[in-house]
């Protein structure tokens, strides 16, 4: 997530709850595929490089 510079505007109010099936099949599923896979709406984040309290 660090250095990617790809900021995304949203407007105020905006709520990001997909749903189980949303996630499974519109996130993991082309994440997990050989398929080129790119989403800048949920971010990557190595959790071990991170305290708990200082994650983005």
């Amino acid at each position: 997530m660090e250095g990617r510079g790809d900021e995304i505007h949203l407007p105020p109010g905006f709520r990001f709850h997909p749903t189980d099936e949303e996630l499974l099949v519109q996130y993991l599923l082309p994440k997990t595929s050989a398929a080129t896979f790119s989403s800048n709406v949920i971010a990557e984040v190595d959790l071990y490089r991170h305290d708990p309290w200082d994650l983005p």
